[in-house]
């Protein structure tokens, strides 16, 4: 290994284990022009530690822009001497770990549309093998926990050491703000599987579009991610691909300046003293709502049996009507939103539900 060589190494590592973790580039890799001139760009804010291309664009309906192809690898390998900052590429099959290897880049990540499918998670676990390379896993486009884990340990079983993961949004049905719904609950849970894991945020592809980029960076921040990888591109609104979520590398250190950053932990005394006594206060009030939700249930059961014994149906679709408008106006009274009542007390009906349909069928 060259001295070159075992310095490169040195950076990737630095970077991977820096906190904040920032990984910019463009979308899509167009010309060897813009991509070096991004990439000295990024260069120059001093906020950025790894330059990301997308060489292969999986796109969701045939003859979109699917990427410049192989091409495209030196013109990383370029960015990469003249900045001196490592590069990441997406791969989707044997093939394309195989290229991305042999021009040297230094970390790959999968995407949605892979990780989705075990079969081609496993293929490119399989053209790992025997590497070293640091793997970036993005969350399957389907909100599925047990896939994005999945793809995990197929990428861990093929012997890779460093792993890390990609927060990027979840496809929902119907019209939302967001591009791709950033489902902070599972991202939080996946978070809490793996705590020792790199857990970026990708907010250009939770958003779709720059205006909004800043809420959701912010937000991932306060939720104590580790960095983000985020599109930036030299003429955004003339990019290939996905144009309306990329920025210059300009708006990218405006908006990284602006972000309140915090910290997970502190070493005031103080803080943590009082900390924990307001920890106390809420463990005190759950137990207090799992009490007053057991004897709910009880309550429940005794309706069920007078159903039961009545040929009623369980489902009173009246009932549960006048439940939740009832709940609506006391939440909207105490600062509770209608989202969160609409949500809390589905899952109070179900369970509901599930204690009288014992009753009713035992």
């Amino acid at each position: 290994m060259t001295s070159t060589e075992t310095t490169m190494k040195e950076t990737v590592q630095a970077a991977w284990n820096k906190r904040p973790l920032i990984i910019s580039g463009p979308c899509s890799a167009e010309t060897e022009e813009q991509v070096i001139e991004t990439a000295q760009q990024l260069a120059k804010t001093g906020k950025v530690d790894m330059l990301r291309a997308g060489i292969w664009k999986p796109r969701t309906r045939p003859g979109s822009f699917e990427g410049i192809g192989t091409k495209g690898l030196p013109w990383m390998q370029q960015a990469r001497k003249l900045t001196g900052l490592p590069i990441t590429v997406e791969v989707a099959t044997a093939k394309q770990v195989e290229d991305a290897l042999h021009f040297d880049v230094d970390v790959l990540w999968i995407g949605a549309r892979t990780t989705v499918n075990p079969f081609s998670v496993q293929e490119v676990a399989d053209a790992l093998k025997g590497t070293n390379v640091p793997v970036l896993i993005k969350n399957p486009i389907n909100p599925d926990l047990e896939l994005w884990t999945g793809a995990v340990e197929r990428v861990a079983k093929a012997g890779i050491d460093q792993i890390g993961l990609i927060h990027r949004g979840f496809s929902a049905y119907g019209n939302s703000e967001y591009r791709n719904a950033p489902m902070w609950h599972l991202a939080i849970e996946m978070k809490r599987r793996h705590p020792n894991m790199p857990f970026i945020n990708d907010p250009s592809h939770i958003c779709g579009r720059r205006d909004i980029l800043l809420d959701v960076m912010q937000k991932a921040i306060d939720l104590d991610y580790d960095g983000f990888i985020i599109e930036s591109h030299i003429d955004p609104d003339k990019a290939w691909s996905d144009a309306k979520q990329q920025v210059t590398p300009e708006r990218l250190t405006e908006m990284l300046n602006s972000i309140v950053w915090r910290n997970e932990d502190s070493s005031s005394e103080e803080f943590h003293a009082a900390l924990e006594k307001l920890r106390q206060q809420i463990n005190h009030l759950d137990d207090e709502l799992m009490q007053i939700l057991g004897q709910r249930m009880k309550v429940a059961e005794q309706i069920g049996l007078y159903k039961k014994n009545n040929q009623i149906t369980i489902l009173q679709t009246n009932r549960w009507n006048e439940i939740l408008e009832r709940a609506f106006k006391q939440g909207d009274k105490i600062g509770l939103s209608k989202e969160f009542i609409t949500k809390y007390f589905d899952a109070v009906h179900m369970e509901s539900i599930n204690h009288q349909n014992k009753i009713m069928n035992a």
